[in-house]
């Protein structure tokens, strides 16, 4: 090993290696005595690979509020790590490296856990041992990674709670307040492509975690250094999770329906669905059946498969990934196509138009769709009225649609905007809770939805939507994060809403335009990987924040909100916590926004147009045709300026 470390510092010093790297590389392996670490090491030394080991080793995979998140096969696989022949051609071994995930930072991000875990539940004084649930979805490495956390976590003294299979994030979310557990753990990189895998992080709320607990974990799983520890004298258990929590969270789904009558009534709606190799089939389709839906699967994305073999990208918000589920809609005359992601929290959509064509909807369509029919819904039967419709919200992003902005005025309830990330809407919903006296809520993750329902009435907020402009949404609090089993029962649920009166999704998308105005939004984003792509994506972040735009395609700027700096606060008075993102809005009405990911190399932006009718007026249809050209040009040519922007400021 000194031979090789020898190699890694002349690297470092000849400019052929970063000093980090260098570093990194060495600490890793002083750190540890497994034989694949040294021998992928010496491996990509010899064959002069200073590129791969700069991207493996430039920094530790530093665990954030969202967790970790990286690669678990190289751009380079060296002959240690593919090792004997594993199913579906994974390597035999997870990518090593300090930038990657692989057992080193599963343990250190276990332990950090785990320890604080530990000295909040002593502070509590409960009695017995705290326990951590733990869920993984279809990729690879995914579930020995959970069965490594649950080794971890028994082995300093709490007990795990771990599915038996493969499950979604927001069943996970239900499950930690459904068991009483302390904390939670999911094995998945949501829509990532097959080579990546990660470690999201929960409460005891169900909540993706927060301040003040967010940073005490961050900091001491990012003060570990060494996956080595010594196992307590008085271990926890491994408790398996299945069935029983499964129909658990089902029958709390099953409430949902705003109007189940609606759903028995057009039982000829016919939908088709895909979990893109996913998780998603474990619930989805059994609970659009219970609820009385005609719902067939597209049997070769029922699969289970890491390599999510049948798409290029196993994300519904690509219409590339919808395409066998559109052909078997086709095929079989089904009015709606539902898609989710592999850890199954984000849904995409296709609904028939007015000539019976499929077209794909955007997640800012579905999000004001579910919008508009659960506000409406809730006026409709009376849930909702003059006397107390102060106390319901709808909760959208920052960089979400303005169009369920603009419902909420028009019913006369708030609409709250938080950061990008539903664990901000899962605090909302937490404070929500907390308001019911504390007497009332002892049991209240064990009351119905109606008997919650009507303690968030009288006491506190009911929360009627929220939702991401990226596929993520959810309608109610027994999940805490974004949840695309809901979200299926909801849109299938609109489906027939929009059959029963002679209308396709797009057709009822229109109407809500008509009334409104038309809203349209268009996200992009540039990618920039490894060592490189990191340094440029921060080069473009701190160019905007110093030298924010005055002018953006022909319209002035009416204001910059930095959101790194200014003091940003609700509607409901709560500071909006400080993130790198700028929010720019022209004097043209228009605006955009741009941030870098919490999970991907890449920086996004976020566009917003819209033309609304004259006051007390309705777009007729061809003014709607009219209105609806003129906004996606007002998008294509604030893109167009955006790109050639950047390209500018990173030169």
């Amino acid at each position: 090993m000194s031979e090789l470390l020898s190699t890694i510092r002349q690297a470092a010093r000849d400019g052929r290696l970063l000093p980090s790297s260098a570093e990194n590389i060495s600490s890793l392996l002083s750190g540890s005595t497994s034989p694949v670490y040294e021998a992928a090491i010496a491996e990509l030394t010899a064959t002069g690979n200073w590129k791969e080991l700069d991207n493996r080793f430039f920094r530790t995979l530093a665990f954030g509020t969202g967790g970790l998140r990286g690669k678990t096969i190289g751009a380079v696989v060296t002959t240690v790590e593919q090792g004997s022949p594993q199913p579906l051609g994974r390597p035999e071994f997870p990518c090593v490296g300090t930038n990657a995930m692989n057992t080193y930072n599963i343990s250190r991000a276990t332990q950090g856990l785990v320890g604080y875990v530990l000295e909040h539940f002593k502070k509590s004084g409960r009695p017995g041992k705290p326990s951590i649930c733990i869920s993984h979805d279809t990729r690879f490495y995914s579930r020995e990674f959970a069965e490594l956390a649950a080794k971890v976590i028994t082995e300093h003294g709490c007990d795990a709670w771990l599915f038996e299979g493969p499950r979604s994030t927001p069943e996970l979310s239900f499950a930690v307040r459904y068991v009483g557990a302390q904390a939670g753990i999911n094995l998945t990189a949501s829509h990532n492509p097959p080579q990546y895998n990660g470690y999201k992080v929960y409460f005891e709320d169900g909540c993706q975690v927060v301040e003040p607990h967010a940073s005490a974990i961050i900091n001491r799983v990012n003060a570990i250094a060494s996956e080595a520890y010594v196992p307590v004298s008085d271990p926890g258990r491994v408790i398996p999770m299945g069935e029983e929590v499964d129909e658990a969270y089902m029958d709390r789904l099953a409430t949902l329906p705003l109007d189940p009558d609606l759903i028995r009534r057009e039982n000829s709606l016919k939908i088709v669905f895909t979990p893109l190799h996913g998780v998603g089939g474990v619930i989805i389709k059994p609970m659009l059946r219970r609820l009385g839906f005609q719902c067939d699967a597209v049997a070769e994305q029922e699969v289970p498969d890491g390599r999510f073999p049948t798409v290029k990208s196993p994300n519904p918000e690509n219409a590339e990934a919808l395409t066998m589920a559109i052909a078997q809609a086709n095929a079989t005359g089904a009015d709606l196509v539902i898609a989710t992601d592999p850890d199954d929290d984000r849904m995409g959509v296709a609904v028939r138009d007015a000539t019976g064509k499929m077209q794909l909807l955007t997640g800012n369509q579905i999000g004001a769709l579910l919008a508009w029919y659960r506000t409406s819904k809730h006026f409709e039967f009376g849930i909702l009225n003059e006397a107390n419709r102060g106390r319901a919200v709808i909760i959208k992003t920052f960089v979400t649609s303005d169009l369920q902005k603009a419902i909420a005025e028009k019913y006369g309830i708030r609409c709250v905007e938080t950061l990008t990330g539903f664990k901000y809407i899962g605090e909302k919903l937490g404070k929500y809770e907390a308001a019911i006296p504390e007497a009332l809520r002892t049991n209240y993750t064990k009351l119905s939805e109606e008997e919650t329902r009507a303690l968030r009435l009288q006491y506190s907020t009911l929360y009627i939507f929220g939702g991401e402009e990226s596929y993520g949404y959810s309608a109610s609090d027994f999940v805490r994060d974004k949840d695309g089993n809901s979200a299926a029962v909801l849109i299938a649920e609109a489906a027939a809403y929009a059959k029963s009166r002679g209308l396709t999704l797009a057709g009822l998308l229109d109407e809500i335009f008509s009334e409104f105005g038309v809203y349209m939004e268009r996200s992009e984003s540039q990618t920039m990987e490894g060592a490189e792509g990191a340094a440029q994506i921060q080069k473009l972040v701190e160019s905007y924040a110093t030298h924010p735009p005055v002018a953006l395609d022909g319209s002035k700027v009416a204001s910059v909100i930095n959101f790194a700096e200014d003091a940003v606060h609700d509607v409901e008075g709560d500071r909006i916590p400080a993130e790198g993102m700028l929010m720019i809005t022209l004097e043209d009405g228009r605006k955009i926004a741009v941030r870098p990911s919490g999970t991907e190399p890449k920086i996004k932006y976020y566009m917003f147009a819209a033309t609304r009718p004259a006051a007390g007026s309705r777009f007729t249809g061809s003014e709607l045709e009219a209105a609806k050209a003129k906004v996606a040009a007002d998008i294509a040519s604030l893109w167009a300026f955006l790109e050639a922007d950047a390209l500018a400021r990173l030169a």
